[in-house]
């Protein structure tokens, strides 16, 4: 059987660069560019991507030929929502807040020794933040 490992989650948003910023401003992401090239769906547009604990999210610009839909209401099936990990959800949350943030949910106790909080982000992208303990 192949092995499969973890690559990447694909965004899409109205404003790639606004998103990875967003990324970069909140929680430190590092933000790369590119060009996408010749044979992809976007040949000769920037191209954007976050690397954020280890992980890559690329950003994806609208479709070319196709209307892009609306987020949908969270929750909702398929990817739901981005979960990063803190040590201490109260520190986070407060200066998530202090950054502008939208805290929807939480900070809330969601089993014995996890506590979580849910911030919508740009584009209907869901960020969860949680603590372990």
């Amino acid at each position: 059987m192949p092995v499969y490992k973890y690559d990447h989650v694909h965004l899409r948003s109205a404003d790639p660069d606004a998103m990875a910023a967003y990324f970069e401003r909140l929680f430190g992401a590092t933000i790369g560019r590119g060009t996408y090239g010749a044979g992809t769906f976007y040949p000769g547009k920037p191209r954007v991507w976050v690397t954020l604990g280890g992980q890559t999210m690329l950003i994806a610009p609208s479709h070319h030929d196709e209307p892009t839909a609306a987020p949908p209401r969270f929750p909702y099936y398929g990817i739901e929502h981005i979960g990063l990990t803190v040590d201490d959800i109260d520190a986070a949350v407060a200066d998530l807040r202090a950054k502008g943030a939208e805290i929807f949910v939480g900070p809330m106790e969601y089993s014995a020794g996890t506590r979580l909080a849910f911030i919508r982000g740009p584009d209907g992208v869901v960020i969860e933040i949680v603590q372990r303990s």
